[in-house]
C-alpha cells in the first residue's frame, strides 16, 4: 500500500512539474538606449517580458553633471574620465543622483522627484502587452501622454514610454 501511494504521489508531482513547465512562457530581458529627453543626455530602458507582457521595467538616464556635485559612472575619476571634454563634469546616472537632479527640476517648477515620476511610468507599463503599449504610444501625443500616465509629471513621459517599448522589442528579438 505504501509503495502504491508513493508511486501515485511521485506521478502527481511529475505531472504537475511537466504541466507547469509546458504552460510557462519564456522570460526575456531587453534593453534600449534612447533619446527620451532632449539632446544633452541618453535614456536606458530595461524590460523583462513574460511572453509579450511586460512584467518589469526600469528607467535611467545619463548626463554630464558637475563633478563636485554628482557621483559619476565607474572610472570617471580614472582613465575613462580623462576622455571627458570638460574635466569639471562627469557622466552620471540621474537615478543615482536623483536628489541633486530633482533639486534642479524644482527650480523649474517640478513638484516631485525624477525617480518618483519614472517609478510611476515603470508601474504604468507593467502588465501591458507590447501591442497595448504600441496603441497607447500611437494614440497619444507628447502632451496627452502626461495625462495618460497619471502622476508622472515629466514633459517627456512619452519619450520614456517609447524607450520602454524599444526595450520590449529588444527582448522579443533575443
Amino acid at each position: 500500500m505504501k509503495k502504491n501511494l508513493s508511486l501515485i504521489v511521485v506521478s502527481i508531482l511529475l505531472l504537475s512539474f511537466f504541466a507547469s513547465t509546458a504552460m510557462a512562457s519564456e522570460i526575456k530581458l531587453g534593453k534600449a538606449e534612447y533619446a527620451a529627453h532632449g539632446t544633452k543626455c541618453f535614456t536606458i530602458a530595461v524590460v523583462v517580458l513574460d511572453g509579450d507582457k511586460i512584467i518589469s521595467a526600469l528607467l535611467d538616464e545619463y548626463q554630464m553633471l558637475p563633478k563636485d556635485q554628482a557621483i559619476g559612472v565607474p572610472n570617471s575619476s580614472a582613465d575613462f574620465g580623462q576622455a571627458f571634454a570638460n574635466p569639471e563634469q562627469v557622466l552620471a546616472s540621474k537615478r543615482l543622483n536623483d536628489e541633486y537632479y530633482s533639486n534642479n527640476m524644482k527650480r523649474a517648477g517640478s513638484t516631485q522627484s525624477l525617480v518618483t515620476s519614472w517609478t510611476i511610468i515603470e508601474d504604468f507599463v507593467v502588465g501591458k502587452t507590447i501591442s497595448e503599449l504600441e496603441a497607447i504610444v500611437t494614440a497619444n501625443d507628447k502632451d496627452a501622454m502626461i495625462d495618460t500616465v497619471t502622476g508622472a509629471t515629466l514633459v517627456d513621459t512619452k519619450g520614456y514610454v517609447e524607450a520602454i517599448l524599444l526595450a520590449a522589442y529588444d527582448a522579443l528579438s533575443n
